[in-house]
């Protein structure tokens, strides 16, 4: 019988790390002690021998004091270099900051990535132009953003590996990332109908109404039926996807018997929307309460505060990362993660008046 072997704490912290670096958690450098031990609950001195091991070993090298160590993986085993196409929802002009970051950490993982030249709402979301468009198209892995459901199946399907970045990727065999936002969309409607609120409406992308509601969606009818609140289209509402559709939508809502309050889909909109209830002399949260079902940094300028649904994106950018590298090294990798989303009640909610 082998000698037990009994690891120091720094040695296993060490071996925790080994695998990480091997498993491409951290590209070219890793990050420093403090940072570490703070993520693993340890402190400074175990953290920085477990470092001084990985240093011996040749997996990490010291790039000077105050400075990242850079990792040196072991011949055979760097990251082979994909080219990854990222399709988004939207057209190239609406670049995020996020976008900017995952093409930023691609590259330093030895990757190559690259915005599609055009958009799903370029293609209509159509899977037939999409097949087209993909086939034309070289790339060796595809990140794909807030898709509907027909299009992920399309591309859960394929040869290429691909990546679902939010949208109606749950329970399909597909790696995938998002916000988790069914929780926050409750809150926020429990807080509404406790400032008074009945008439309630939620303006909403069709992908997330067909060919039935998502999660967020059926949360929110939930929560209104929860209080016997009668719901319908007027909840939901059908509505063409084009800036004279959304101004069509608005009259419609307006005409009668106005909401109270209203949740839109993404900041354009919801800018879109404030501008309309100033040209009828409606006042916000006076008249109509408004929430953002997403955030931007224009926020942050705002007041009276603008009430949305907060995440952070940056672990689901990391986890793409994750997902290229184990790609890049032969893994079928389909693992779906959830980013925890909460709802910041800002002040563009108030009591009905």
């Amino acid at each position: 019988m082998r000698e037990l072997t009994i690891l120091s704490i720094a040695e296993q912290v060490a071996a925790h790390l080994r695998e990480e670096i091997l498993r491409g958690h951290w590209s070219e450098t890793i990050p420093g002690r403090g940072e570490l031990a703070a993520a693993l609950g340890m402190n400074t001195t175990t953290v920085e021998f477990a470092l001084r091991l990985l240093e011996k070993e040749g997996l990490l090298v010291g790039q000077g004091p105050g400075k990242r160590r850079k990792i040196e993986l072991p011949g055979g085993l760097a990251t082979p270099a994909l080219r990854v196409a990222i399709l988004d929802h939207m057209p190239l002009a609406l670049k995020e900051s996020w976008m900017i970051e995952l093409k930023h950490l691609l590259a330093e993982a030895g990757h190559t990535s690259f915005f599609a030249s055009k958009s799903l709402v370029d293609l209509r979301m159509d899977v037939k132009r999409i097949a087209r468009y993909v086939k034309q198209t070289d790339a060796d892995a595809w990140v794909v953003v807030a898709a509907s459901l027909d299009v992920l199946e399309w591309f859960s399907g394929q040869r290429a590996p691909v990546f679902a970045l939010a949208g109606r990727r749950r329970g399909l065999p597909i790696a995938s990332s998002g916000p988790d936002k069914p929780s926050a969309f409750a809150e926020a409607t429990r807080c509404l109908i406790a400032l008074g609120h009945r008439r309630i409406v939620m303006l909403t992308h069709r992908l997330r109404r067909l060919p039935e509601p998502g999660s967020s969606e059926r949360a929110f009818l939930a929560e209104l039926m929860a209080e016997g609140i009668p719901t319908g289209t007027f909840n939901l509402p059908d509505w063409e996807e084009s800036i004279d559709g959304f101004q069509t939508l608005l009259d419609s809502l307006f005409g009668r018997t106005p909401p109270t309050a209203i949740f839109i889909d993404e900041a354009r909109f919801f800018a879109a929307t404030q501008q309309y209830l100033a040209r009828r002399g409606l006042r916000v949260p006076e008249d109509v309460s408004l929430i953002c079902s997403d955030s931007d940094a224009t926020f942050q300028l705002c007041k009276p505060s603008i009430a949305h649904i907060r995440w952070d994106y940056r672990p689901m950018v990391r986890r793409i990362v994750r997902w290229a590298n184990n790609v890049a090294h032969g893994e079928d990798d389909r693992q779906q993660s959830f980013s925890k989303a909460e709802f910041v009640e800002g002040g563009t909610v108030g009591r009905v008046s």
